[in-house]
């Protein structure tokens, strides 16, 4: 059993990440209309090419966001993610959280090519990026909002910072929260942009220790939880081995479709990953709880919410790019 001292001790971070939770993510110099005059028709481009993609495979779509919120936790929405390995410039998809985690990279390369051929030299990868994971919401019954344009792209990556800026599978609530609190993004946002979960896979080795641990605990010895956790552990073995990238979807009632599925769940004890269940069951989840209820009951709200905290998300800029970024030919490599 912790001690009084340990549990005070956690209250106090707790009530600290809470207090800080009203930081709003830094205002860079982005606008609507920033392509007007140069590039009119970015918008229609990237919308026809994701179109094209979630067409052929519903869970593209979820590629893309992943993409996205990968990006900008790792030195602000720069394209950084994008970039490949080369002599000079290590890049982050071989990052532990990176790698067997983020594809996609092909779609954004067919949307980059189209945009040059069009307006060539204009449209930063970035905003490619922030522009497709909108779209890619909006084309599996997700929400829309306008999104404010005029990234650049970075010419370094953040390898290290992939590993300890992105929240992982296993990660304790405290720490989640902390990781969105860096990021000048608050508890509600965390909340809202875990919904995203709604859509796109997770790999056995992201959901092993929830389906061998507390998944019964939390989710109780109904038939129909009883029978998904087996159905879980016939993909997913208990050691380690041939099945670590076997894939089961996050939200198995509607796994194509953006909705508030995922919050209903987690109400069940049914979360597949730890990192998303502790929303609603950690001792510690006074605010957090709250949240994935209402967002359960009332799918209008997390559609408001996520709407506004993912604008926020793409708001989170690395200024260096403002002095020394570029726009890219290639969304793989930095200009020569």
């Amino acid at each position: 059993m912790a001690s009084p001292l340990y549990s005070k001790g956690l209250v106090l971070i707790l009530a600290i990440c809470i207090a800080f939770s009203t930081l709003e993510a830094s205002e860079p110099p982005l606008t609507l209309a920033y392509y007007k005059s140069t590039c009119p028709t970015v918008l229609d481009i990237v919308r026809k090419e994701m179109e094209c993609a979630v067409l052929s495979d519903p869970r593209n779509a979820a590629l893309i966001l992943r993409l996205h919120f990968h990006d900008c936790f790792v030195q602000g929405c720069d394209g950084s993610v994008l970039l490949d390995d080369t002599i000079t410039l290590q890049g982050e998809k071989k990052a532990s959280n990176n790698m067997h985690a983020l594809k996609g990279f092909r779609i954004i390369d067919r949307v980059k090519n189209r945009l040059e051929s069009e307006c060539p030299g204009i449209v930063s990868c970035a905003d490619i990026l922030t522009i497709a994971a909108r779209d890619a919401v909006i084309l599996v019954g997700g929400p829309y909002w306008d999104v404010p344009l005029g990234r650049k792209d970075s010419k370094t990556a953040g390898y290290a910072l992939s590993d300890s800026n992105l929240p992982t599978a296993d990660e304790s609530l405290l720490s989640i929260i902390s990781k969105f609190i860096y990021q000048g993004l608050s508890v509600t946002d965390m909340v809202a942009l875990s919904g995203a979960h709604t859509i796109g896979m997770a790999r056995c080795v992201n959901f092993r220790n929830r389906i061998y641990g507390d998944f019964t605990m939390s989710s109780g010895i109904s038939p129909l939880s009883q029978q998904y956790l087996s159905k879980l552990k016939s993909v997913c073995a208990p050691m380690k081995g041939s099945s670590d990238n076997n894939e089961s979807a996050m939200d198995y009632s509607t796994p194509n479709l953006f909705d508030n599925s995922y919050y209903q769940m987690l109400l069940r004890g049914e979360g597949l990953i730890n990192s998303d269940q502790v929303l609603y069951s950690s001792a510690l989840a006074v605010q957090t709880k709250k949240l994935v209820a209402k967002y359960a009951e009332n799918a209008v709200a997390f559609f408001e919410q996520f709407a506004e905290s993912m604008v926020k998300l793409g708001n989170i800029t690395n200024d260096d790019t403002y002095v020394n970024g570029e726009v890219r030919k290639n969304c793989r490599f930095v200009n020569t």
